[in-house]
């Protein structure tokens, strides 16, 4: 543990070291309006050498945040690379035909950065196993599995009239860095609005993956089932069919308003419209669940330890003035320092003299080093503290990972 200029090493005990996680539930929210999409009410930043500061369009998040407002003119953008040895590594986008076929033994195998992620929206007019989809099959039995929890998940079933082959449907995709290892039961929500004016909002209320419209209260349909959620595969299923405005908007197909249609334009291919779609918006609320992994550490000054440093402001003042001649005693046999005297910073209530001299430092970082003694992280406290010889004082170091 530093103090100044001075370095102890003291090894940390059975009991001074803790490993353990945090369990954490962050808000996301989507807005989503004219086939612009919108992460936590962020608009676009323009920089100063870059028409977006992260590199990413508003809705986006860019996997370690890597070219930030970096232009790509007269600062090439930072990209990945490998270059291809014996061992065979490569990029996971990297064919092994491809591997083989394309690159020579020291050629550089290059990828691009950022890596961006966003929300997609999937219409399906027929189903979802409809001639032009294959999510029906992928998605089957991950439906069928769930369908304890709710017989709205049941891919097909006579008795609640369900069938996802033919249905017409909408599939809200979110990839697992807006979420972690799952969304979090009860916490999604989704709004539907009409020219400013909510016409309709889903909410998982039953924990249970089932979105039950509760807003406009009392209106027709509240208390109805308009779809489920895969909190852990990140899908939200919408077969909602109902109307929940009576004017007919441009969406997939010119139509009422319904939740088959939620989130269009969510980076699913619908262009920008001055049609009657701008009407509609659309916003979409729910909260992760992530694991941190923590390191907790006690770093302990104990009672006379830590107080001697090696920095000359610990020596008194002119105790190092002069030539070496003057406090140092050499021969061809020896080399003595003399004694220089230790600067008594020891408070008293009179300017002279001051008050029994102690051996004073102050603890100002606590440096972190690995078994070969080589620093690996740094802790530095907010004001120095004071170490006594009759004092003792425990630090607590936490690093998140």
């Amino acid at each position: 543990m530093p103090t100044k200029s001075f370095t102890c090493h003291k090894k940390f005990g059975d009991n001074d070291v803790f490993h353990n996680r945090i369990k954490t539930h962050p808000q996301v929210e989507f807005f989503i309006y004219d086939s612009n999409v919108y992460l936590n009410n962020r608009s676009l930043q323009k920089g100063e050498f870059a028409g977006s500061v992260p590199c990413v369009e508003p809705g986006f998040l860019s996997l370690y945040e890597i070219n930030v407002d970096r232009h790509a003119t007269t600062a090439p953008l930072v990209y990945p690379y490998i270059i291809k040895t014996s061992d065979l590594s490569a990029f996971s986008s990297i064919t092994v035909d491809s591997f083989n076929r394309d690159y020579a033994y020291g050629a550089k195998i290059s990828g691009v950065y950022p890596l961006s992620a966003s929300i997609t929206r999937k219409y399906f007019a027929s189903g979802l196993s409809s001639s032009q989809s294959n999510t029906g099959s992928a998605l089957k039995n991950t439906f069928n599995y769930y369908k304890t929890m709710s017989p709205y998940y049941e891919y097909e079933s006579s008795v609640y009239s369900l069938n996802k082959d033919t249905e017409k449907s909408n599939l809200i995709c979110i990839p697992s860095i807006f979420y972690g290892s799952s969304i979090k039961k009860g916490t999604v929500n989704l709004k539907y609005y009409i020219s400013g004016t909510l016409v309709g909002e889903l909410e998982d209320i039953k924990k249970n993956g089932e979105l039950v419209q509760t807003r406009p209260v009392g209106s027709v349909y509240s208390g109805s089932t308009a779809g489920v959620v895969l909190y852990n595969e990140g899908f939200v299923y919408l077969s909602g069919a109902w109307a929940l405005n009576g004017e007919n908007i441009a969406y997939d197909a010119t139509d009422h308003s319904r939740w088959v249609y939620f989130g269009a334009g969510a980076n699913d291919g619908l262009a920008h419209s001055n049609s009657t779609r701008v009407s509609a918006s659309y916003s979409m609320t729910f909260s992760g669940t992530n694991y941190v992994p923590t390191l907790t550490m006690m770093a302990h000054a104990e009672k006379g330890e830590l107080n001697h440093s090696n920095n000359t402001t610990y020596i008194k003042y002119g105790e190092m003035t002069g030539s070496v001649k003057n406090f140092v005693h050499s021969s061809s046999a020896a080399y003595i320092e003399k004694n220089r005297l230790i600067k008594n910073t020891v408070s008293s209530s009179y300017a002279d003299p001051t008050g029994s001299f102690q051996k004073i430092t102050y603890i100002s970082k606590i440096g972190i080093y690995d078994k070969d003694k080589e620093l690996i992280g740094i802790a530095s406290v907010a004001t120095p503290v004071k170490k006594t010889p009759d004092t003792d004082y425990t630090f607590k170091l936490k690093l998140d990972f």
